[in-house]
């Protein structure tokens, strides 16, 4: 097996997995949390249930008590709020972005540019 096709069996396993968590901690906060956003009170029904996410307080997804004790269900929009400001305040959070270049678009293009000049030849 290529390591291309190990790694790519290693990915779907590993998004697989986070899917499995996901519902399952998800099914669970719907039925111990009312479907209501804990930030703006937004009320949901099975219409639109699909709007309302499940926040983890500490930021960490594979904690996970069966109490709910780190659950917070929160409708798209102050799930989406609640990240940006933890990712504003917290150093490094989001440390899956790389800050240092790692593509050149235009290196080279000086030399291509000279090719085609006819002054150069």
């Amino acid at each position: 097996m290529s390591d291309s096709k190990k790694l790519d069996t290693i990915i779907a396993q590993a998004v697989k997995g986070r899917d499995a968590r996901e519902r399952d901690y998800r099914a669970q906060s719907l039925k111990i949390h009312p479907w209501v956003c804990g930030r703006c009170g937004r009320e949901f029904t099975r219409a639109n249930l699909h709007e309302l996410t499940v926040h983890h307080r500490d930021h960490d997804h594979d904690n996970n008590p069966p109490d709910g004790s780190n659950w917070e269900n929160l409708c798209l929009y102050c799930h989406d709020n609640e990240h940006a400001r933890y990712v504003d305040a917290v150093p490094g959070a989001e440390s899956r972005k790389s800050t240092q270049l790692t593509h050149k678009g235009l290196a080279g293009l000086s030399d291509l540019l000279k090719k085609d000049d006819p002054k150069n030849g």
